[in-house]
């Protein structure tokens, strides 16, 4: 009798392993979600413009330019809501002398595709070469990414020689998050996209800049300091009691300016 008991746990166990294995994609992205909405609107000098992927995926996208303005941000924000639940962010960009594409992701803000992890990747490095068909280096480029967005911008930096980084909420690696709220799950198994961070960040050479809330109810405050320690390059960090979507305080503010004083543009 009891060997039909643990027999009959083990079965209901796999089927539980198989049925979040499958359809994990709906347990990491939250195209639906807008948890962040914002009253601001978006600054009349910006740009709804499409940036299309090397597998011909259309990213409606922001794009605020001032040929002025020597560094050009590339943000690429987080997991739920849209562009316009980051307009805030934008709008700061812009005052402290910034340039900035935003754009969207595929499977999100009605594009067509799925995200993942290769995907994603690909959708940052469109936004690379968009900024550079407009004449814009990577050496003028900071990417920023923004929780979700985090993984991806390290897997550029690594790729490209840009001018500085900043990630806003990162983690650790996907695994590691749903090892937290997954604990009862062979995580490191069954995931398919992995965006390790933790095992990358030191090979990327940029300036790079950590900002994480000590309050952090999504990704644990932790995983940010951890990433921070194991960054090799010159770097920064600004910690402060904040949750997941950070408020752009002055002081956070401050710490971006003083970012953008140690980088040479070209």
């Amino acid at each position: 009798m009891k060997m039909y008991l643990v027999l009959g746990i083990l079965l209901i166990y796999l089927i539980v392993v198989v049925f979040f294995y499958l359809y994990q994609k709906t347990f990491l992205y939250f195209p639906n979600e807008d948890n962040y909405l914002t009253s601001e609107v978006i600054n009349i000098d910006n740009k709804i413009v499409r940036v299309e992927t090397s597998d011909k995926i259309i990213l409606e996208s922001y794009l605020y330019i001032n040929k002025k303005n020597a560094q050009t941000i590339l943000f690429l924000h987080g997991n739920a809501g849209t562009l316009e639940s980051r307009i805030y962010k934008l709008n700061k960009f812009k005052e402290i002398g910034l340039n900035y594409l935003a754009i969207t992701w595929r499977g999100f803000s009605g594009n067509k595709g799925e995200p993942s992890e290769y995907g994603l990747t690909l959708d940052g490095i469109s936004g690379l070469n968009y900024l550079n068909s407009l004449g814009i280096t990577d050496k003028n480029i900071i990417i920023y990414g923004e929780s979700l967005g985090t993984g991806v911008a390290v897997n550029l930096a690594q790729l490209r020689k840009v001018s500085g980084l900043i990630l806003e909420s990162p983690y650790t690696s996907i695994a590691n998050v749903g090892k937290i709220k997954f604990p009862f799950l062979p995580v490191n198994f069954i995931l398919k996209d992995k965006f390790n961070s933790l095992s990358k960040i030191e090979n990327i050479k940029c300036p790079i800049l950590v900002m994480h809330g000590f309050n952090d109810t999504i990704v644990p405050f932790s995983m940010g300091k951890e990433l921070f320690e194991k960054i090799k390059s010159e770097k920064y960090s600004f910690f402060t009691t904040d949750d997941h979507m950070m408020r752009f305080s002055p002081e956070l503010i401050k710490s971006i300016s003083n970012l953008l004083k140690v980088l040479k543009p070209e």
